[in-house]
Parts: structure tokens; sequence; C-alpha cells
């Protein structure tokens, strides 16, 4: 067991979502008094959102993690304005986060291409410097990385998440028999048919007291806030952390509320694995009625574990990821609801943008309903249009 928890390390250290780095625009150049020149500015320090990367990757290229712009050219009689330094670029995986050292957020860059500067270059020396560059303030900065995904695997611990990813998509996780074998998230992609594909994300085990960080806490938590919907992976026959704690079920989702009570408003699923143990129909079905009706059964939860609302699953379908029992039918359900999510979000972003035409024209000259109506229909042929490319 030892040597199998050594080897677990070794492979799930190399995940990391958090970086601290050390930045310093450049200094800028030297001014020329005889003649009135200016020296160059200083390079500044760009993050970049960057496809195909990781912050493990960063911190291997660079391991000292300073990141220093190049210093501005000096003014001289060949060239009366110094060049520029040369600006510093990191490479940042897209879903990045950046902040100060304190957690103050500078921006987030979740699309390719996406940058943010985090130090300016000093000012060249000029007449008002007394032709004396300026030099940069350093800094400390955090990169902290949220992970971006369709479908997000939330459940406790050893409920089967790992196994399910692996007979759904491409990913390949650890799988064993003892909890906690999930030390860090792993993606994989779900492919259908047509060519559809969808992004999930097998989290680690949510535990008690995962709010205040406890267990892997708000590493965990964290990559929740950044999915499109939320499957909970729960046993049929519900979890137990030690001996002298409680099973959990389905219906507990306190910890998720502690955290940040939006999460609760995500659409969710619920796969409830491992029925091919015995007496799982009649578990499912005590199941069922607990999520039917939960409120009947909040008296066998804990006071601190009681949530102010239950979570509503968009369906609730029992699956076996061993047997394979199930799968296709929760494909289905997945796509179905990540489907009706994009349709709800291209009808409200059509009435977003009437809502903004309308605002126009009683602020400015009135449109002509003719006007009115070409604009509307555009906007209309627009949403359609977003509507097919999410259903393909």
């Amino acid at each position: 067991m030892v040597h199998i928890g050594r080897i677990c390390f070794q492979k799930y250290r190399a995940f990391i979502d958090n970086v601290r780095l050390y930045v310093h625009g450049g200094t800028g150049g030297m001014g020329f008094p005889r003649i009135g020149g200016r020296g160059g500015d200083g390079g500044d320090v760009w993050v970049v959102a960057t496809e195909n990367t990781s912050l493990k990757k960063l911190k291997d290229s660079y391991p000292t993690r300073r990141f220093i712009g190049g210093t501005g050219q000096n003014s001289s009689v060949k060239a009366l304005t110094g060049a520029k330094g040369k600006d510093v670029e990191i490479p940042a995986p897209v879903g990045i986060i950046v902040t100060e050292d304190d957690g103050t957020v500078i921006r987030e860059l979740n699309v390719r291409g996406d940058r943010v500067r985090v130090a300016k270059g000093g000012s060249g020396g000029m007449v008002h410097s007394n032709f004396f560059p300026k030099k940069s303030k350093a800094r400390h900065i955090r990169l902290d990385l949220k992970l971006i995904a369709d479908v997000g695997f939330v459940g406790f611990p050893n409920a089967g998440k790992s196994s399910l990813l692996t007979a759904m998509s491409n990913a390949t996780p650890l799988v064993a028999s003892y909890a906690f074998t999930t030390l860090r998230p792993e993606i994989g992609t779900l492919m259908y048919p047509d060519y559809k594909q969808i992004s999930m994300a097998d989290l680690p085990g949510l535990i008690e007291g995962a709010h205040i960080n406890r267990g892997m806490g708000h590493k965990f938590l964290k990559h929740v806030e950044r999915t499109k919907q939320l499957l909970f992976v729960v046993d049929v026959c519900g979890f137990q952390l030690a001996a002298n704690t409680p099973f959990r079920s389905a219906f507990e989702t306190k910890e998720l509320e502690l955290y940040k009570e939006e999460l609760l408003s995500k659409p969710a699923l619920l796969a409830v694995n491992k029925m091919d143990l015995p007496e799982a129909e009649y578990k499912l079905s005590l199941l069922k009625e607990q999520l039917h009706n939960p409120e009947a059964f909040v008296d066998l939860l804990p006071d601190d574990m009681i949530p102010k609302s239950f979570l509503s699953f968009r369906h609730v379908v029992p699956i076996s990821a061993v047997s394979g029992f199930g799968l296709d039918h929760l494909k289905t359900c997945v796509r179905q609801s990540l489907d009706e999510q994009h349709v709800m979000e291209a009808n409200a972003d059509h009435q977003e943008k009437l809502q903004e035409l309308r605002e126009h024209s009683s602020v400015g000259r009135p449109m002509t309903r003719a006007v009115t109506r070409a604009v509307t229909r555009a906007v209309t042929r627009a949403v359609r249009g977003k509507k097919r490319q999410s259903l393909n």
C-alpha cells in the first residue's frame, strides 16, 4: 500500500492549478540631453491564454518563475528616440484567472488569445525626468486555473466517477477499489455518432467540510464553478467516510451551498451508479422517494447539513459503470440537457438584444416599423444560427 500511494503521488502531483510568479516591467532607456533625445520605454509583461499548455509546463519551462521585460534602448545620435524594450509573454492555459498576491482578481482569460498586462515597463529618459529613465515596480501575481467543461462530475469518494468517465469518454483516469483515488481533475471528451463533442470533468471526491477546505476542499469546489452543468454520481448503497460517520445520499448538497450558493442554480443530473449490486433496485426506489419529497426525509440529516433548498435533478438515471447498464440513456440525457440549456441561453440573448433595440429607439430618433422589423429579423436569424450551431 505504501508503494501504491507513492506511485499515485508521483503520478498525480503533476497536476498544478495555482502558480505564483514574479513580474517586473523593463527599465526605460537613457535620454540624450545634448540633443533632447528620449529613451525607449521598458518592455511590458503580459499573460496570454494559450492552447495546449498547462501550469505544470509553465513551471517546468521557467523554474525561477521570474519574468522581466526588456530594457528600453538609449537615445543616441543615430536614433533620437530609443526603441521600446522587448515585451515578455507568459503562456497560460485557457480558463486562467490572474490575481494579485492577495487574491484580488486582475482578469479572467477564457478564450485563446485573451491577454492582460501584469507589469508595465518604465518610461524612457526625457526632459521632464532630467533624461533619466524610470524603473517599473515589481510585483507578485498568481495564476489560478479553474477548469472549463460542459459537465462536471460531483459526488462522494468511491462513487464510481472515474469508472464512469472511462466508460463514457476517451479519458483514462486512475481507477481503484479505495476512496480518494482521484487526486486531480481529469478531463474526458464524449463523442456522439454525429461527431458532437461534450467535455466532462471528473473531480476529486466531495466530503464533509470541503467548504472549509477539508480534503481536497477548495481545489475541488473551485473547478465546479466553471462547468455548465453538474452530473451527480452516487453509489446506490450510499457513502460512509468512516465508521463513526453516517451514510450520505444523493440529496445532500450542503457542501456546495456553503461554498457558493449559486452553484445549486446550475442544471443538474443524477447518475445512480452500481446498479449491479444486490438489492440495488430496492435502494433506488427509496432514493427516488427521498428525491421526490425531500422535506419528508429532512430529519435524517444532521441539523448543520440541512440545505436551504433542495436541488432538483433534470434526469435521474440508474447506471452501472462496470457493466455498461444505462450508459447510452445517460449520454442521451446529458446531451438533451445541454441542448435545452443552449436554446434557453439563445432565447435570453435574443430578448436582451431586442430590449437594447427598444431602449435605443426610445432614447434616439424612433425607428420606423420597417427598420424595426428588419432589425428584429436579423437578430432572430442570428439567434437561430446560434441554436443550430449548439445542436451540431
